[in-house]
């Protein structure tokens, strides 16, 4: 790509694929970090939400990444792929066991597996459930069932769900009412701050070879109205400013080229 090249980067700053150890420390991100470590030291249910974009899952990859692996078991699934079947065999699989015929027996050995993991090799189930908004009531009712250990009075689990928004219309239906009970953290990530932004650009740059200030304090404000500070669109954006920067033989992002920018974008 020209403008790598133009700009005197190794790589696009503004990839997907960031390490874990390059990811910027906004303050949403860090109150998560908070939350989950909470939930870490309580374990039990915790509801992640975000708007599309808002780096849901970039920061539990980054949570998750911190667990030690003779700790704690991570099971992660998308269930906007998954039925209630191929969510149960999954789970039993991933805690090491076959899954059953019928529904009932694979449940029995999800909820054993998770009680031996705990008490017998000392390490605590860490089960991830993204995109959860898309799930069907019906996975919401099975999770009730699995997650009932020796009459609701223990936890031996972490389950971390995160989901868009819409989640809370499922939640707040009369059936789910025993799950949402259980739920003990809840968090909304937010973005980037506008305050933020000026800095997350420059980091990602910085990684990626080029410390100079390429976007201008005047393009700050446009890229923040434009994105309202939501990673993915933030990281779409400034990938095209320097595209369309280069095209112009400008060495700078200004108001005017994070407009053109966006206009290419359809934002």
């Amino acid at each position: 790509m020209r403008f790598l090249q133009f700009f005197g980067l190794k790589f696009n700053p503004f990839r997907k694929e960031v390490p874990i150890e390059q990811l910027f420390a906004s303050s949403s991100s860090v109150e998560l970090r908070s939350r989950l470590k909470f939930l870490e030291t309580t374990r039990g249910i915790g509801l992640v939400m975000g708007e599309p974009g808002s780096g849901k899952t970039t920061g539990l990859r980054a949570y998750l990444n911190q667990l030690n692996p003779a700790s704690y078991h991570v099971c992660y699934f998308a269930l906007s792929t998954l039925n209630v079947r191929e969510f149960l065999n999954g789970l039993a699989i991933e805690l090491g066991e076959t899954p059953a015929f019928q529904r009932v027996k694979t449940i029995h050995l999800i909820q054993q597996a998770v009680q031996s993991m705990f008490h017998e090799r000392k390490t605590t189930p860490v089960i991830v459930l993204d995109e959860m908004h898309l799930a069907s009531n019906a996975i919401f009712n099975e999770l009730r069932l699995i997650l009932n250990f020796e009459m609701d009075s223990h936890n031996p689990y972490i389950l971390i769900m995160a989901a868009q928004p819409p989640i809370r219309a499922k939640l707040n239906l009369n059936a789910h009412l025993p799950l949402r009970q259980r739920i003990l953290v809840k968090y909304t990530l937010q973005g980037l701050k506008e305050d933020e932004l000026g800095n997350y650009l420059a980091s990602r740059l910085a990684f990626a070879g080029n410390s100079d200030q390429i976007f201008l304090d005047q393009s700050l404000s446009a890229i923040y109205s434009i994105s309202g500070g939501l990673p993915r669109v933030v990281n779409s954006l400034a990938t095209n400013c320097l595209i369309y920067a280069c095209q112009q033989g400008e060495r700078y992002v200004d108001e005017e080229c994070v407009y053109q920018a966006a206009n290419e974008l359809k934002l």
